[in-house]
């Protein structure tokens, strides 16, 4: 039990240390460039200790031994289900952000076109819906995903 508690807050402690880094070196002067790939580069490095650990443990845990055809067909259904939950989060993130782009250029260009003509802002608030439907759309694909699983 406490080996299943340490697996789930010890990669969370290090990626909030490494977010606090990053945002320490910025405001020191660091390009956030530079400071946005040294986080993704420990983000990666996080990720696969933290999952090359789960599976040691799980694989310590199990400990009888299994034969080989048992051993495939549960990996190949293990990852199946994992896939699955990995591709509703990208679903989910990725149009999240490709709406908050979309909101973020058009609602200014929305306010101003509205500020100049108060009447066209029935056309601009079609386009900002337009931007945060994409979102509305990734979750919607991500719920079909998960109902699969």
């Amino acid at each position: 039990m406490l080996i299943q508690i340490l697996s789930m807050t010890v990669p969370f402690v290090l990626i909030l240390a490494t977010v606090i880094y990053s945002i320490s070196r910025v405001a020191r002067g660091l390009s956030v460039k530079t400071a946005f790939m040294r986080q993704l580069v420990c983000f990666i490095c996080i990720f696969a200790l933290s999952t090359v650990c789960t599976f040691a443990v799980s694989a310590a845990e199990e400990g009888a031994p299994v034969e080989e055809s048992q051993v495939q067909e549960k990996s190949e259904g293990d990852i199946s289900v994992g896939l699955g939950y990995i591709a509703a989060a990208l679903v989910t993130s990725l149009a999240g952000i490709g709406g908050g782009i979309a909101v973020a250029s058009a609602a200014p260009a929305a306010i101003g076109a509205t500020s100049e003509d108060p009447k066209a802002f029935g056309k601009a608030l079609i386009f900002v819906a337009l931007g945060e439907g994409i979102a509305l759309y990734g979750l919607l694909v991500s719920i079909l995903i998960l109902n699969k699983l």
